[in-house]
């Protein structure tokens, strides 16, 4: 599989606050990317540097192997769909879409038939005549996607665009944009702080946080497999606690020892031990097993939230079957159900 953009080495800063450091990243031909992380991450700088929309400090960004540095967004063969959409108001939805092509000073019959096509493809045929503003929110963000694709870019970069719509309708769209991205058969960039969008949607998340990349995976291994603390805690809910990597294959944390599947730790390393809460099973108090309180218990629609302490320690178990608060349970925990992390230097020194 083919590059399509690679960025190396970049970093940004505005006001001497550094926002973007050192960032390696590429994007293949036909490819969902999802930048993932927290307001303020960096994430939508990137998309603009890549867009055109600003200029790194230092790095490069190639597209099809080319620098882009001094090339304007225009030029660029690639289009972007932002937050608030921005929609011509004055236009109707055919107009808005046919905008960029008439730029371009296409023939207005060849103009019909490719915004007929991208009409089609995000559901809104028969809409060619309305006002935008007459378009729900759901509508809009079709049309401003739409209008991006009728110019058939190579990379369709995405700010946020689904931020504004409610739960419902977020997760149709969810679906409907990796649809269109197969059935386009182009580059995909999406940014959002949303893990479920990040999860459903995409081929590659990339993980960041203050200006640097976390991690980069599918994904299954970006929830399964976290590196760090901080994708653990962002990627879904995490118990992490403290253990010893006894040896391959054999963890030590909670006052037990437990067979693990990870292996490459020095012998008693200090590790972090991370268990989601789905992946614990309560049972009546056994001998051998971690045992805690019930301590809280919270309805949460497909399963209940419970809460269990163990000495000062805090367990958080999804389960569908309600438990008692007060009652003394013991936590089952699997060997593929546990994952070992190095911890950082500044926690091992």
């Amino acid at each position: 599989m083919s590059k399509i953009v690679e960025i190396n080495n970049i970093s940004k800063s505005f006001d001497e606050s550094l926002v973007l450091d050192n960032i390696n990243l590429y994007i293949n031909q036909n490819e969902f990317v999802t930048l993932l992380g927290p307001s303020g991450c960096g994430k939508t700088t990137l998309l603009r540097l890549i867009g055109g929309f600003e200029s790194q400090d230092s790095g490069q960004i190639l597209f099809d192997g080319f620098p882009l540095k001094d090339m304007p967004a225009h030029k660029r063969e690639i289009n972007t769909v932002f937050q608030n959409y921005a929609l011509f108001p004055n236009m109707n939805v055919y107009d808005n879409v046919a905008f960029g092509l008439k730029i371009k000073k296409m023939n207005s019959e060849d103009i019909k038939i490719e915004v007929n096509k991208a009409l089609k493809l995000v559901k809104l045929v028969g809409y060619e005549k309305r006002r935008v503003d007459q378009l729900s929110g759901g509508q809009q963000q079709r049309i401003a996607i739409a209008r991006a694709i009728v110019n058939k870019p190579k990379l369709l970069l995405l700010d946020e665009p689904l931020g504004a719509l409610d739960l419902k309708l977020r997760q149709d769209m969810q679906y409907e944009l990796k649809e269109m991205q197969k059935a386009l058969g182009i580059s995909f960039l999406f940014v959002t702080h949303d893990q479920e969008e990040a999860l459903t949607m995409s081929d590659t998340v990339v993980v960041m946080n203050e200006g640097v990349i976390q991690q980069i995976g599918s994904p299954e291994d970006i929830y399964n497999e976290p590196k760090n603390k901080f994708t653990a805690r962002f990627i879904g809910e995490s118990n992490i606690v403290d253990g010893v990597m006894l040896k391959d294959l054999k963890v030590s944390f909670g006052g037990f020892e437990f067979k693990c599947v990870d292996k490459g730790f020095k012998s008693n390393e200090l590790v972090d031990v991370v268990v989601r809460p789905e992946d614990i099973v309560l049972s009546k108090e056994e001998v051998g097993k971690i045992t805690g309180v019930v301590d809280d218990i919270t309805f949460k629609g497909v399963h209940f939230e419970i809460i269990v302490m163990v000495e000062d320690k805090e367990y958080i178990i999804h389960s569908t079957q309600r438990q008692t608060i007060g009652s003394i349970v013991s936590l089952g925990i699997g060997p593929n159900d546990i994952h070992v992390m190095r911890k950082s230097l500044e926690e091992s020194k």
